[in-house]
């Protein structure tokens, strides 16, 4: 029969697994087996087994003797996000979501930064497209900020200095023909969407698919997520100057519910 913790609460492998990622987690480097033992209080004999299965799940990776989070733990880590943050979406951004998907009948998106490195966006809203041609995508997916017009609209409420620090450790890889992987481009599209509020990609994440995006902003300017309308790209090219105004100002409806004042460029 399992072990109860000390607090007779959980059985002890539970309570220690989450101990272990927890205490991965917090840690700027990885840890050796013998400074987990030493910072969980816990023998390293009963540390081991848990190790293993977790490396085998690749929530914790292995290498040169030492432990760190693996795939699987940013992944769990972005889908609790994602719920908690729907369960939390406050009315008026769900409000906005469906008047735009009324108004413009494509599918809308909400996404916001995850915490991982190099950071994701995770989408945690979403209205989907009364077309017959849909997009695939679901909550808790994430895609890069690089060649999404939503990760660019986040990007753009960065510095030009993070913007580069992003860049240097995402890898910008060719998924498709059209696929920006400039940096010094992909700074410019980002300077330009923070100047105009608004981003628009074609064929750079999936081949026929085109997002664009406005960002959903603070009292203080900050930007929250990014607001965004998808669907097939000879669809959204016929009707593109109607989707971009109505994209703009459905994100300063939402803003302007969340405080936001002023419709001025980005603010880094």
């Amino acid at each position: 029969m399992e072990g109860k913790s000390s607090s007779g609460k959980a059985p002890l492998s539970v309570a220690r697994v989450l101990q272990i990622i927890k205490v991965l987690s917090l840690s700027d480097a990885p840890l050796s087996l013998a400074e987990l033992s030493r910072r969980l209080g816990t023998p390293k004999t009963s540390l081991i087994g848990l190790l293993r299965g977790l490396v085998d799940m690749d929530y914790v990776v292995f290498s040169d003797g030492t432990y760190r989070l693996g795939g699987s733990s940013f992944d769990l880590a972005g889908t609790v996000l994602a719920a908690r943050q729907r369960s939390h979406m406050d009315d008026y951004i769900r409000a906005g979501m469906k008047s735009l998907n009324e108004l413009t009948g494509e599918t809308v998106l909400y996404g916001v930064l995850t915490g991982e490195r190099p950071q994701m966006m995770t989408y945690i809203g979403m209205v989907e497209s009364r077309g017959a041609i849909r997009i695939s995508v679901g909550i808790g997916d994430r895609s890069p900020l690089y060649c999404t017009a939503g990760g660019r609209i986040l990007l753009a409420g960065m510095t030009d200095d993070e913007v580069k620090a992003q860049l240097a450790e995402a890898p910008l890889k060719h998924i498709t023909a059209q696929t920006e992987t400039g940096k010094s481009r992909l700074l410019e599209y980002v300077r330009t969407a923070r100047e105009e509020q608004f981003s628009s990609v074609a064929d750079e994440m999936v081949q026929g698919i085109t997002g664009i995006a406005a960002p959903v902003m603070d009292n203080s300017s900050r930007v929250l997520g990014a607001l965004i309308v998808a669907g097939p790209t000879g669809r959204m090219n016929d009707d593109a100057a109607m989707l971009k105004s109505a994209t703009i100002a459905s994100a300063r409806r939402i803003s302007a519910s969340l405080g936001h004042r002023e419709a001025v460029a980005i603010t880094p």
